[in-house]
């Protein structure tokens, strides 16, 4: 049974209450409404949108729906309605969609797949998207709605392959510290809808995708797998990757063996750079990181911060590390300052990675936080509030996107009876976060622009 919360659980202060309406601002600017607005379609598709016979629409991640409503309206004022129609989003969203947000049309299917890991459900609607784009004929228009999130809710598995042995993988994968780039060369080779074979379905129909990025360097061949962009990977690098992280011998037989086919040239590679799939294929980043943390800066000055976005990637590699770097530079900053310095606000965006290796509760955001605290506790006096959070409202299997913590955060799990060095040892952050008060949940936010952090000192 979880420990009690105490009573006397520190009260939010005002560090970190600006903390939150950061985080705030970062979500309104990742929105698809803002995101979108003022989007050139006639410029952006090979041909104007009034010139396409007819029209069909596929979405998929966690903006989907959001990117759905936004979109179809903007199109219906420019070209054909969408004949028919897919969004595919994570369990339980088209509960939670903000009321900003218009509705899909009534084309569109919607379908919630399984997220982080593919579900029968995920297989449906992958099978779905690849009909929708090979029905699209030459004059015809599929319109792709990528973000985070797209490769687990909406995928067709190569032949052979059982879910099962999909899911297996991709949890060895994860489970192992890989970065996005690694496992999803892994995955484009284990599916029929990533690594630029959506858009080899569609041809010769023309294909106009926009794109929010949930990847470091917005590398459009990582988001949702790229099913819409050349493909950079071979099967060779896919096998690379599971060798060179000891998962050879744990991946199921099939993998194994589809693999070392097309490492010998037995199974078609997936399209490559100046593959003829992509001449009529238009694929354009409509969003990412930087708008969250441009928005978020804004926010930070406007409450009287002089604010900083930091440069060379502060939110890359294992989170506790980065959680520890980053409490280090805040107490740095406070022991430095003036006493009439304004207060100073750091900014990062990024994706960190957690090595599971114990059996707790949590994810890679309220990993960093909790190693952060632990960084920050022997100053108990220090004016630092440090704030991790993902973008989509969703960090690990967990109900919260992250966690505000101070000083006081670490103290305050002692007092609730927990051992947060231990917790942070067993992957355990979510409940140890929680009797603190410290955890973030804004519920799904429909969009996903990575993770960001904010260190407010003074």
């Amino acid at each position: 049974m979880a420990p009690a919360r105490p009573e006397d659980a520190r009260p939010e202060d005002a560090r970190a209450a600006d903390a939150r309406a950061g985080f705030d601002a970062a979500l309104r600017a990742a929105g698809a409404d803002a995101l979108l607005d003022g989007f050139a379609w006639n410029d952006a598709a090979a041909r104007p949108l009034q010139r396409y016979r007819s029209m069909r629409l596929v979405a998929m991640g966690k903006a989907a729906l959001a990117m759905t409503g936004v979109a179809a309206r903007q199109i219906d004022d420019r070209g054909p309605p969408a004949e028919e129609g897919l969004a595919v989003v994570p369990d339980g969203y088209r509960q939670t969609i903000p009321a900003r947000f218009p509705a899909p049309p009534a084309a569109v299917n919607v379908i919630e797949g399984g997220h982080p890991a593919p579900t029968e459900a995920s297989v449906r609607a992958g099978e779905r998207a690849l009909a929708l784009a090979d029905e699209a004929a030459r004059g015809d228009l599929l319109v792709v709605l990528l973000s985070g999130g797209g490769t687990a809710l909406c995928n067709a598995f190569v032949e052979g392959l059982s879910l099962t042995d999909a899911r297996r993988t991709f949890a060895l994968l994860l489970e192992s510290g890989a970065d996005i780039h690694a496992v999803n060369a892994v995955r484009k080779h284990l599916s029929r809808v990533g690594g630029g074979q959506l858009a080899e379905a569609a041809a010769p129909a023309d294909l106009l995708a926009l794109a929010v990025s949930d990847v470091p360097g917005d590398d459009l061949s990582a988001i949702a797998s790229g099913p819409t962009v050349p493909d950079p990977t071979t099967f060779a690098d896919a096998g690379a990757v599971l060798r060179e992280r000891g998962l050879w011998g744990r991946v199921p037989q099939a993998v194994r063996r589809h693999i070392e086919q097309g490492e010998g040239e037995g199974v078609s590679e997936t399209p490559g750079p100046g593959a003829a799939c992509f001449r009529g294929a238009r694929t354009c980043l409509v969003g990412g990181n930087e708008d969250a943390l441009r928005a978020a800066r804004a926010e930070a000055e406007q409450r009287g911060y002089d604010a900083h976005v930091l440069r060379g990637d502060p939110l890359e590699g294992e989170a506790r590390e980065a959680g520890r770097r980053l409490a280090r530079e805040a107490l740095r900053r406070a022991e430095r300052a003036a006493g009439d310095d304004p207060p100073r606000a750091l900014l990062a965006g990024g994706e960190t990675t957690v090595t599971v290796r114990g059996e707790g509760t949590g994810g890679r955001s309220q990993e960093l936080a909790l190693a952060a605290a632990l960084e920050l506790e022997p100053c108990s006096e220090a004016p630092v509030a440090l704030l991790a959070a993902g973008t989509d409202g969703i960090d690990g299997p967990t109900d919260a996107a992250g966690a505000v913590v101070t000083p006081q955060t670490a103290p305050a799990m002692r007092r609730a009876g927990l051992d947060p060095e231990a917790r942070l040892a067993d992957n355990d952050a979510h409940p140890a976060l929680d009797a603190a008060g410290a955890l973030l949940r804004p519920g799904p936010t429909h969009t996903n622009v990575m993770d960001v952090a904010a260190v407010l000192v003074g």
